[in-house]
């Protein structure tokens, strides 16, 4: 073979040799990062380029050429998936693509609190930048027929309760999955629940539920304030109670309830219509439902707050009366 052939066959080979040499090298020398730990967020839908542009922009690696060439040629380039990752200094590019090729993406959260309504649920989905909006521009009536809800009125069907989720999931499917929490729990609650109880539904149970969990704060008086709402409607009286009448005026509530308010009736002031609301008044929690289901056998049907978060309970107008000087009117 001429010298000259062989010369040119010597630079090709070693070019190889050194491109394996050089990305050995680079895939096996690990990060020197800023900071000890760091965060990245990868995009929904982003090429092998656009993630190593990522990459850099987000101070993880310094140039993306070498980088995606390594994602190439491992053959996972198809199976990076998105999400929010945590990196430590000292990870090498190859521990790095396994990371995000396997799906090791640190989950965010969102937290529905017990006893809001639906319009604060969709108001923390909106602020919460993690998640893909698509039912911002939505009515409540076509969110609750995306998620295949059969209820005509989003207000408690929720089950509040922390949801993780990977970043960039949309807020339809979290509400879904609240909506299908909620459904679970109250169908294993309904089928135990205690005997004799006024009313029909689970439906009707979950808008007992709410009133109880906007009534009190302790866990340990639910079931006897539930206790007290079954009384009433065992003996058809009204239920009274001011946090119904509280929804009922929406934004006109100022944070004072005055006697026009109680008088002055709406689908949802019990003080005028005797018994449940037409739908609940807020998301009740798991107690809530629970104490609802299993109300306490009590004698009393009327209580008053005490000023510390407590009631007291009275079985006749004439206790009450005395109750309601003592603790509200002295105050």
């Amino acid at each position: 073979m001429p010298k000259a052939l062989k010369n040119l066959l010597i630079i090709p080979i070693l070019t190889f040799i050194l491109f394996v040499a050089w990305m050995i090298f680079f895939a096996y020398t690990p990060i020197q990062l800023k900071e000890q730990k760091n965060d990245f967020n990868l995009r929904v839908g982003s090429s092998v380029r656009s993630v190593c542009q990522q990459l850099v922009h987000q101070g993880i690696i310094y140039e993306p050429w070498s980088y995606e060439i390594l994602v190439r040629l491992t053959g996972k380039s198809s199976s990076i998936q998105a999400g929010v990752y945590e990196v430590e200094s000292g990870i090498t590019p190859l521990e790095l693509i396994d990371k995000m090729t396997n799906g090791d993406a640190r989950q965010v959260s969102i937290t529905f609190i017990e006893g809001w309504t639906f319009s604060q649920m969709r108001s923390a989905l909106n602020q919460n930048e993690s998640i893909k909006h698509l039912t911002m521009p939505y009515t409540n009536l076509q969110i609750l027929e995306q998620i295949g809800a059969k209820e005509t009125n989003p207000e408690g069907i929720f089950f509040p309760d922390t949801y993780y989720f990977s970043p960039n999931t949309s807020d339809k499917d979290i509400l879904r999955r609240a909506y299908k929490t909620m459904q679970t729990k109250l169908k294993i609650a309904w089928e135990n629940r205690a005997k004799g109880l006024p009313f029909d539904t689970p439906y009707q149970a979950l808008i007992l539920a709410s009133i109880v969990e906007k009534e009190t704060g302790r866990s340990v008086e639910r079931p006897k304030i539930a206790g007290v709402f079954v009384n009433r409607l065992r003996i058809g009286m009204r239920l009274q109670t001011d946090p119904t009448v509280i929804y009922g005026l929406g934004d006109r509530f100022d944070g004072n309830l005055r006697k026009i308010d109680l008088i002055t009736d709406t689908p949802f002031n019990t003080y005028t219509r005797a018994g449940l609301p037409p739908t609940p008044i807020a998301m009740p929690g798991l107690r809530s439902i629970e104490a609802s289901l299993h109300p306490e056998a009590t004698k009393a049907i009327y209580f008053v707050g005490k000023g510390d978060g407590t009631h007291v309970f009275s079985a006749t107008l004439t206790e009450h009366n005395l109750a309601v000087t003592k603790y509200q009117l002295r105050r």
